[in-house]
């Protein structure tokens, strides 16, 4: 069954993203560039004064074995980056059309 994996990041660690989804294969995507928020450990991004910066989000299909690679680089990068932020969201998708 395909997965629909949804990661928002700090848009700081972009290039670490990209080699992720290199090494999990995953050539397609959506990306939705400089959405605000706020994070438990990452804190809050508004892209103004008070809260800088700003995040991404990348909407990617992938089957069972790119996910599970995919999510191995997001947790690895998790580790290595921590403040900085990263999260990977994943449910099945019924249909593509």
């Amino acid at each position: 069954m395909k997965k629909m994996i949804m990661v928002a990041y700090n848009e700081a660690i972009e290039e670490e993203v990209r080699v992720a989804m290199k090494k999990s294969i995953l050539k397609n995507y959506t990306k939705i560039n400089g959405v605000f928020g706020r994070g438990e450990t990452s804190g809050t991004h508004m892209g103004d004064d008070i809260w800088p910066g700003r995040n991404n989000i990348i909407l990617t299909t992938a089957d069972e074995a790119q996910e599970k690679q995919f999510l191995l680089c997001v947790r690895d990068l998790r580790n290595k980056l921590g403040k900085e932020g990263i999260k990977a969201f994943v449910w099945n998708l019924e249909e593509i059309t």
